[in-house]
């Protein structure tokens, strides 16, 4: 079984590496086209044509300024890019933040609301409850105090369990 995934994975690397090193070659066609093609001209345009590499492709016969000419063209055109992704990083930066702002505060008020809710069920239940006064001693709420708490409670919920 090893020797048969070996095999399989040798013959798609070839293939691979094949087509990676394949040329492409560019002329001028009898109608003053450019072509860009893997094979290469028929007949007399051969002699024409430029083999490109990794480099930018140069049709013979162009004359220096054609060369200045479409190299600004495509400085331009690079440095149009490179402004329209830095824009698009910074939009997809304020969105993510946004989306992080937003997520934050849904979760501050599910908590409150949770909360809020706990305090009202308690303050409903009859049960003591109170506060600590300065002098860290224990003040129980009379009805008034708990008919207080419990509006408060109810005011929380209303504005966070939306």
């Amino acid at each position: 079984m090893k020797p048969a995934i070996a095999l399989v994975f040798g013959l798609a690397s070839a293939l691979l590496l094949t087509s990676a090193q394949a040329e492409v070659y560019q002329w001028k066609d009898s109608s003053g086209r450019t072509v860009v093609s893997d094979t290469p001209p028929p007949g007399s345009a051969g002699k024409d044509a430029n083999v490109i590499g990794n480099r930018q492709p140069v049709v013979k016969g162009e004359t220096e300024s054609d060369k200045a000419a479409d190299g600004k063209a495509a400085e331009k055109t690079l440095a149009e890019k490179e402004l329209e992704f830095r824009k698009r990083q910074q939009e997809a930066r304020e969105k993510a933040e946004k989306e992080a702002k937003e997520e934050k505060a849904t979760a501050d008020r599910e908590e409150n609301c949770r909360r809020a809710k706990g305090n009202l069920a308690a303050l409903e239940s009859g049960q003591l409850m109170g506060t600590i006064d300065e002098k860290g001693q224990r003040k129980v709420f009379d009805d008034t105090q708990r008919q207080q708490e419990m509006e408060r409670a109810r005011e929380i919920i209303a504005q966070s369990c939306k």
